[in-house]
């Protein structure tokens, strides 16, 4: 059920499902991308006994400022303080974490932020940043040249010119060809249309390469995360096969920054979008994950 909530700075747009009073599972999209990426995968949760909260990140969709005034800043850390002014103003004080993209970034920092409230999370297709971002190596920096393309002005002024067109070329090429249609990524990019989802975009991307300041409010949990080495608490990891941005090869480590439980999934034949390209196979994962949870709502 979509409803609306209102926080400090935002009116957030959000999915709630599932019976009221069951473990919460709480489900960040990522970029481009939105809350539906989700659609498949929330009612199996939901059957299997879990409520789920998903909400659309600031800049996306029906999500709006609330004031002019209020920065359009995208750093992850912010976008996590919004998540968590969210499930305090609806009561949700023990939950669990899924997150793809942007979201598998903004798990890790709930996790570590808040680590007394989550129980376990679930990573997708994003590598951790624990102990700060590194710079990629060569052949990874040219799977990332969007990062580089929107840090320049000539690169934002293409963006603002075609942000759809722009969007498209990463679904395009992060996944095999043909695993999306016309309808879907035009019903998805309609969240693009958010007037401030470019300003969100692009200050996300040159925040995490210090090219720009990320959100003072927010400068504390990047702090901490930058300091945190490692995770204890139970987590999987979702990578696909064929995944063009974040391939195998670039997370085959990642298991060394948790000392808890951890599971790397490589996902068949699967690009960048694993909840949408196999999602049953992620819900069906994901229920046995969480199920091992002890949730209190």
């Amino acid at each position: 059920m979509i409803k609306n909530i209102q926080t400090s700075l935002l009116n957030i747009s959000y999915r709630d499902d599932g019976p009221v009073d069951a473990p919460v599972i709480l489900l960040l999209h990522g970029w481009p991308d939105d809350s539906s990426t989700w659609d498949a995968i929330i009612p199996i949760l939901n059957g299997e006994g879990f409520r789920t909260i998903a909400p659309t990140l600031r800049g996306f969709g029906a999500t709006k400022f609330l004031s002019v005034d209020t920065p359009r800043t995208g750093n992850t850390a912010m976008l996590v303080l919004d998540a968590i002014e969210m499930l305090d103003a609806l009561g949700v004080k023990q939950f669990s974490v899924a997150g793809h993209d942007w979201g598998s970034n903004m798990t890790e920092m709930l996790a570590i932020g808040w680590p007394d409230r989550i129980a376990r999370i679930a990573m997708l297709s994003t590598p951790p940043r624990l102990g700060g971002l590194p710079k990629p190596p060569f052949w990874h920096a040219k799977l990332q040249w969007y990062h580089w393309f929107q840090a320049t002005k000539s690169g934002e002024q293409a963006v603002r010119e075609d942000p759809k067109g722009f969007a498209r070329i990463l679904w395009e090429t992060w996944s095999p060809q043909g695993w999306f249609d016309d309808a879907t990524f035009n019903k998805v990019a309609a969240s693009f249309e958010n007037p401030d989802w470019l300003d969100v975009t692009l200050h996300s991307y040159r925040a995490r390469w210090s090219e720009v300041e990320p959100d003072p409010t927010s400068k504390w949990l990047h702090d901490k995360v930058n300091a945190t080495k490692v995770l204890e608490l139970p987590t999987i990891f979702f990578q696909g096969e064929l995944d063009g941005v974040n391939p195998p090869k670039a997370t085959e480590k990642i298991g060394e920054k948790f000392t808890g439980p951890f599971e790397r999934i490589i996902v068949p034949g699967v690009g960048h979008f694993p909840t949408r390209e196999a999602p049953i196979e992620v819900a069906q994962r994901l229920v046995r994950h969480f199920h091992s949870a002890d949730l209190t709502p």
